[in-house]
């Protein structure tokens, strides 16, 4: 069996999320129809949401359900900028931290490049955390013209956790929504959305043992969205869609055992990625720590190894039953430096060596210890092979992060 250490990508199916799921995919039903079968499936679905609403500190009425992460901030970041720019046209300006997960960051751009949004990237520190006084300075200086603050709860590559209840604090002065995509942050640190401030929050199920292709977007009960897709006016005319009965159920099962165990199984993997991150410092004394050292996510343990390619150190450990991620993207051959790395300060050389190792609920100490006894040698033959042979060595599309 390899040893998986790219739980940030996706976590294994929990158990109690295994049977939630087989119960639900051997029955019928469409929650929708008013038939037993339909009413039976939306019992489970109504369940599910008040589930995950306890687990998010959320309302049963603020859940609404998605096929995941990226479809929950497309969701809020669009709908947030159509509402509020209809209802005031001079809202047409976006705050977005530099360090966002595409989901987002795409969004933002499409909205920039379609819709006539102007976007203030707001820059981090050199542990990847958002500069408060950039934010409360545009905030002060734009505050009409603002239609939403969107910064990520947790940072996806490097762990930093960021200053969510200061930036909500801030925004809301000036009456201005804010959307956290909190993917990597829920099941892994405390979050509650009533407490946040937030106007919108995404979450996702594959990311705490649920099954892919089920997740949510907690909306405020006051908060005006405009839909993205119409339809059958399902989830509060907000996302129209058939439900997913099988998966919305075992993304709550993941949710409640997940947050059930927070406090213990986060201070367990917590001590493991310092056990991790002392051991790699230990075998290759040239690798350097990205993120803050406290702050971050107890899983993440991001590093940059000089002189090599993450992609070529990726491929080598794989070879030696450790899978691990790389903060490069591969597009046709081509090596793309992280734009969370660039935008802490890294040069694109340093970036390019970038690897990500997270840990989840299935690690264990033997996890770090063979990734320890496999990372020497594999650091060696892709220092050797160095930053020029990607393209020539590396014959595999499509690596970089799965977030």
């Amino acid at each position: 069996m390899p040893v998986y250490l790219d739980h940030a990508a996706t976590t294994p199916l929990s158990a109690p999320a295994l049977a939630a799921l087989t119960i639900e995919l051997s029955r019928s039903g469409n929650p929708s129809s008013l038939h037993g079968s339909g009413r039976r499936a939306r019992r489970v679905v109504e369940d599910a949401r008040e589930t995950l609403a306890r687990a998010a500190g959320a309302h049963p009425s603020e859940v609404i359900f998605t096929s995941g992460g990226t479809e929950a901030d497309n969701l809020a970041v669009k709908g947030l900028y159509w509402a509020r720019s209809s209802e005031d046209s001079r809202r047409t300006r976006i705050l977005c931290s530099a360090v966002e997960h595409h989901a987002v960051q795409d969004t933002v751009e499409w909205l920039q490049q379609h819709e006539g949004a102007e976007v203030t990237w707001l820059p981090v520190d050199g542990d990847g955390v958002v500069q408060m006084d950039v934010l409360r300075r545009e905030l002060d200086a734009e505050a009409g013209n603002i239609a939403l603050v969107t910064v990520m709860w947790a940072n996806n590559e490097v762990g930093a956790l960021q200053p969510i209840s200061e930036i909500t604090t801030a925004a809301a002065e000036q009456g201005i929504p804010v959307h956290s995509d909190a993917v990597q942050a829920f099941g892994s640190v405390p979050v509650s959305f009533a407490d946040s401030g937030l106007a919108t929050m995404a979450i996702s199920g594959h990311k705490i043992g649920g099954p892919v292709g089920a997740g949510a977007l907690l909306v405020g009960r006051a908060v005006k969205l405009t839909p993205v897709q119409h339809g059958g006016g399902q989830e509060r005319d907000i996302r129209s869609g058939t439900l997913d009965t099988a998966g919305i159920a075992a993304f709550a099962a993941a949710a409640d055992d997940v947050v059930a165990h927070l406090p213990a199984e986060s201070a367990r993997i917590g001590a493991l990625r310092d056990q991790l991150i002392a051991g790699v410092e230990r075998a290759v004394p040239e690798a350097v720590l990205r993120g803050p050292r406290g702050g971050r996510l107890p899983g993440n343990a991001h590093f940059t190894f000089p002189g090599c390619e993450g992609d070529s150190l990726l491929f080598l450990l794989d070879a030696a039953g450790v899978e691990s991620s790389t903060g490069s993207a591969c597009t046709a051959g081509v090596p793309r430096p992280s734009h969370v790395l660039l935008a802490m300060g890294l040069s694109e050389t340093e970036a390019r060596g970038a690897q990500r190792f997270t840990l989840g609920h299935t690690s264990g100490p033997a996890d770090v210890d063979a990734l320890v006894a496999a990372l020497p040698e594999a650091y060696e033959r892709a220092r050797k092979a160095g930053m020029s042979g990607h393209a020539s060595s590396i014959q595999t599309a499509g690596t970089g992060f799965h977030v």
